[in-house]
C-alpha cells in the first residue's frame, strides 16, 4: 500500500488541527493512522429508496473497521423523482451534477483514501458514478435494493401502475375506491421502485460495471442478506485502498460500451443515455448518440420489465438478474478487467450458468432483434431524439398525424384531462428541454395518463423534455435542438402533419422549408418558468444540449466548440 493521501492532513505538527477535530468525534490515535474511507450516504426521509440507507451505513461502518479502516460518513442530497413530479421536476436533472460536485468538494477537501457510495435513485446513482470517475479513488457502491411489489386482485402492482391508474380512473375504467387502494397500498416497503425505470437501470449498471457485489442491485431492500452485503462492501473498500485499485479500472471506454449493450438488451431507461454521456465526459470520452443506435441495431432485446411487460425486478432477480444478462451477452461484451470482488468480470461470469426462460430470453430467440431504445433523426430532431421502442405498441411504430401543441407540461396535462386529444394526434410538448425548462422535466405523468386513458396505441407524444424509464407507449423525448435554442420543434403549429417512423429512425415535420424559415423569423422565445434568482437560471446558461448528456459545463455555451 502506498502512502495514504489522508496522512497529508494528519502527519506532523501541521496535522494537529485535523487530528484535534477528529478526536472530538471519538476517533483515536490508532484510527487516525488507518485508511480513511468516506461513506457517502444519500439517506433521506423524503425518499423511500433512501430511507433505509442510514441503517445500511452502520453495517458498512462495521465492515470498514473490521478490515482495518477508519469510516467517516457524510451525506449528499437525494430528491425523489416521484415526489417532484410537476413543478419540482425542474430541479431533478440538475441535482445529478450538483451531487457529483458536492462529493468531489467534500472528498478533496478532506483527502479521503477510499469511498463507499450508498445510493438508489434516478439522479443519485449517476451523480455518484460521475464523482467516482472524476475522483478516480478506490470506490465501492452499495445500492439500496428493490421495493416489495403488492398483489392486488391477483396482479402484482409496482409504482408505475399508480401513474397509469390516474388515466384509468379518469377514463372510468376503475372506480375511485379501486384507485385509492392502488395509491395507498402499492408501495409495500422501502426500496427502489420495482420496475425498469431510471433508478433500477442505473443501479444495475453499477453491478454490471463491477462496482458493487454480484446480485446486490436486484435483491430486495428488506432482505436481511443486504446487511451482509453492506459489511462485505465496507471490507472491500479498505482492501481496494491497500491494492490501490481505483474506479477507472471499472469505468472506462470499453466498460461504458458494455453498459450501452446491457441497456439495449434489457430495454432500460432512456435517461440512461444522458447519464452514460455524462459519465463518459468524466473520463474524456466523447459518446455521440449514433453509437447508441449502432448498438441498438446489433443487440437483441432479451428482457422487458414493468411497465413494458408484466415482470418486475423481483422476477428479474429470480431469473438470474444482471449477471444472467451479461452471461447471455458474453460474446458481445468486454469482460477481461478486474472488478471489486478481486476477480475479473469474465471469471465471475464463468461461475454461473445462463438458463433462458420467460423473463430473460436467449440471444438466439430474443424478444426482438433490436435493442430497447432507438435514436431518431429528421428535421424535427436534427441532433437526435430518443424512444423506448420496446415499450411501443407495434401499431404505433409508424404513424403520421396532426400536431397538437403545448408549451409546458401543465398545458399537455390540461389537454389530456379535458378531452382535447383525439386518436391519431401527435402531442408536441416543447420549452421543456435542459435550457428551456429549465431542467428537462420528466413527463412521466402525462405519458402514463395517455396510456391509462387508452390512447397509447393511437396518440404519439414528442418533446424536448425527458420521460421516465418507467414510460411506455409512443413517447419520443430528448428532441434536439430544443425549442429554447431555436430547434424546429418551436415552430410546429396545430394541425401540422408529423411523421414518425421508428424502424427507419425518422422524425419529420411535413412543412416546407420556406414556411419554416418564415416561422423562424417571427419566433418569440417563451420565457423561463423559474424565478430570476433561481440556480436554474444559471443552469440554463451553462447546460449542454440533451444530445450531449445535458451536462452542466461550467462555462458559457457560446464559448463551446
Amino acid at each position: 500500500m502506498s502512502k495514504l493521501r489522508s496522512q497529508n492532513l494528519m502527519e506532523g505538527i501541521t496535522g494537529a488541527y485535523a487530528r484535534a477535530m477528529y478526536r472530538t468525534m471519538g476517533y483515536t490515535d490508532e484510527d487516525l493512522k488507518k485508511p480513511q474511507i468516506a461513506i457517502v450516504n444519500s439517506f433521506s426521509e423524503s425518499n423511500p429508496a433512501h430511507y433505509h440507507l442510514r441503517d445500511l451505513a452502520r453495517y458498512v461502518r462495521e465492515g470498514i473497521y473490521a478490515a482495518g479502516g477508519m469510516p467517516v460518513e457524510f451525506n449528499t442530497i437525494a430528491p425523489c423523482d416521484a415526489v417532484a413530479q410537476g413543478k419540482g421536476m425542474h430541479y431533478i436533472l440538475p441535482s445529478r451534477d450538483i451531487i457529483a460536485a458536492s462529493i468531489e468538494l467534500m472528498v478533496q477537501a478532506q483527502q479521503y483514501d477510499g469511498l463507499v457510495m450508498l445510493c438508489s435513485c434516478d439522479k443519485i446513482v449517476p451523480g455518484m458514478l460521475m464523482a467516482a470517475a472524476r475522483l478516480d479513488l478506490p470506490t465501492v457502491f452499495l445500492t439500496g435494493g428493490v421495493m416489495l411489489s403488492r398483489e392486488i386482485e391477483g396482479e402484482d402492482f409496482v409504482t408505475c401502475d399508480i401513474k397509469e391508474a390516474m388515466g384509468r380512473v379518469k377514463a372510468g375504467e376503475i372506480t375511485e375506491e379501486e384507485f385509492y387502494q392502488i395509491e395507498s397500498t402499492t408501495c409495500a416497503s422501502v426500496g427502489t421502485c420495482s420496475m425498469m425505470g431510471t433508478a433500477m437501470t442505473m443501479s444495475t449498471f453499477v453491478e454490471a460495471l463491477g462496482l458493487s457485489l454480484p446480485g446486490s442491485s436486484t435483491m430486495l431492500a428488506v432482505d436481511s442478506l443486504r446487511f451482509h452485503k453492506a459489511k462485505e462492501t465496507g471490507k472491500i473498500a479498505v482492501e481496494l485502498v491497500k491494492k490501490n485499485m481505483t474506479a477507472r479500472e471499472m469505468i472506462n471506454k470499453k466498460t461504458i460500451k458494455n453498459m450501452i449493450r446491457y441497456l439495449m438488451a434489457v430495454g432500460g431507461s432512456t435517461n440512461a443515455i444522458l447519464h452514460l454521456q455524462a459519465l463518459a465526459v468524466e473520463i474524456g470520452y466523447e459518446l455521440p448518440l449514433k453509437i447508441f443506435d449502432e448498438y441498438s441495431k446489433t443487440t437483441p432485446l432479451l428482457a422487458k420489465f414493468k411497465p413494458a411487460s408484466k415482470y418486475n425486478m423481483t422476477d428479474f432477480d429470480k431469473a438470474g438478474g444482471v449477471y444472467a444478462v451479461l452471461k447471455a451477452l458474453s460474446d458481445q461484451i468486454f469482460s477481461d478487467y478486474p472488478i471489486i470482488t478481486g476477480n475479473t468480470l469474465r471469471e465471475e461470469l464463468n461461475k454461473i450458468t445462463f438458463n433462458p426462460g420467460e423473463v430473460i430470453k436467449s440471444p438466439d430467440q430474443p424478444l426482438a432483434l433490436e435493442g430497447g431504445l432507438a435514436v431518431l433523426t429528421g428535421n424535427l430532431a436534427e441532433k437526435g431524439a430518443i424512444v423506448k421502442q420496446s415499450g411501443v405498441d407495434p401499431a404505433m411504430l409508424v404513424h403520421t398525424g396532426p400536431a397538437v401543441t403545448a408549451d409546458s407540461e401543465e398545458e399537455v396535462k390540461e389537454l389530456l384531462l379535458s378531452g382535447q386529444v383525439k386518436p391519431g394526434d401527435v402531442l408536441v410538448i416543447r420549452y421543456e428541454g435542459p435550457a428551456g425548462g429549465p431542467g428537462m422535466r420528466e413527463l412521466s405523468l402525462p405519458a402514463a395518463i395517455l396510456v391509462g386513458m387508452g390512447l397509447g396505441n393511437s396518440v404519439a407524444m414528442i418533446t424536448d423534455a425527458r420521460y421516465s424509464g418507467a414510460t411506455r407507449g409512443p413517447c419520443i423525448g430528448h428532441i434536439s435542438p430544443e425549442a429554447a435554442v431555436g430547434g424546429n420543434i418551436a415552430f410546429v403549429k396545430n394541425g401540422d402533419l408529423i411523421e414518425i417512423n421508428i424502424p427507419e429512425r425518422k422524425l419529420e415535420l411535413k412543412v416546407a422549408e420556406n414556411e419554416l424559415k418564415k416561422r423562424r423569423e417571427n419566433w418569440e422565445k417563451v420565457p423561463l418558468k423559474v424565478p430570476e434568482n433561481s440556480f436554474l437560471q444559471t443552469y440554463a446558461r451553462f447546460v449542454s444540449d440533451s444530445s450531449e448528456g445535458a451536462i452542466f459545463k461550467y462555462r458559457e455555451k457560446s464559448d463551446q466548440n
